[in-house]
């Protein structure tokens, strides 16, 4: 487990009015798409919690963090960084028709996977009610209803949700007397990770075909095909 420092340099308003912010770190501290680093506030000796912090775009000598960052947080604020921590999306490399599927409060988790698909993709295509960000002209966006008369067409599909919102995904695919989905899919169950690993707290155990499995360290990006949906 990686244990670095970071800087806040810079801060921008984001669709839907959340604020994103610039971290300054070294490469190596630089999550992949769907891992978390917690952040902690090193000026703020209240902050008994750190923040989960996931990858929205990798830039030089740093990255944008995923929307919603605490609003104390300004140009200059030093932070304590430990991770990259969990697992993050893994995408076939012969993925071609991919499927983005935004239910959580912001679409920016799921961003970095365009740069991931190969030249030979054929689409990408993001399915949201949320507000929409600048997106890449590759990317087409839909109504997140839409997606129930497209499922045959996408060969990966790759999730984020809030874990409440789990048990509701086959009802809102549309999947009626156990049907799965056509093509591999992956979901990043996002949650607050107190504990980070650390201690196994189970505050955010999700519901797994055996057992349970902890987001923080078996996740936070699982198989859907693991997970009781």
């Amino acid at each position: 487990m990686g244990h670095t420092n970071g800087r806040v340099t810079e801060i921008r308003l984001e669709a839907g009015g959340h604020m994103g912010a610039f971290i300054a770190c070294p490469d190596d501290a630089i999550p992949h798409a769907g891992q978390y680093l917690l952040a902690s506030d090193m000026n703020d000796p209240q902050e008994v919690l750190g923040v989960s912090l996931f990858l929205a775009e990798k830039s030089a000598h740093g990255f944008w963090a995923a929307t919603p960052i605490p609003i104390s947080w300004i140009p200059g604020t030093h932070l304590d960084l430990v991770g990259p921590l969990g697992h993050g999306f893994e995408l076939p490399r012969e993925v071609k028709r991919l499927g983005l599927v935004a239910q959580g409060d912001t679409v920016s988790r799921l961003m970095p996977l365009v740069g991931q698909i190969g030249k030979s993709h054929t689409g990408i295509t993001l399915f949201t009610d949320l507000p929409l960000p600048r997106i890449p002209a590759l990317l087409e966006a839909y109504p997140l209803a839409s997606l129930v008369q497209v499922l045959d067409w996408p060969d990966f599909l790759a999730f984020d949700l809030p874990l409440q919102r789990l048990s509701e995904l086959r009802d809102m695919l549309g999947l009626r007397d156990g049907r799965g989905l056509n093509c591999p899919s992956q979901v990043l169950v996002t949650m607050p990770f107190p504990c980070a690993g650390l201690a196994r707290c189970g505050a955010c155990a999700v519901p797994a075909r055996r057992g349970w499995k902890l987001a923080c360290e078996d996740g936070p990006v699982f198989d859907l095909s693991q997970l009781k949906w």
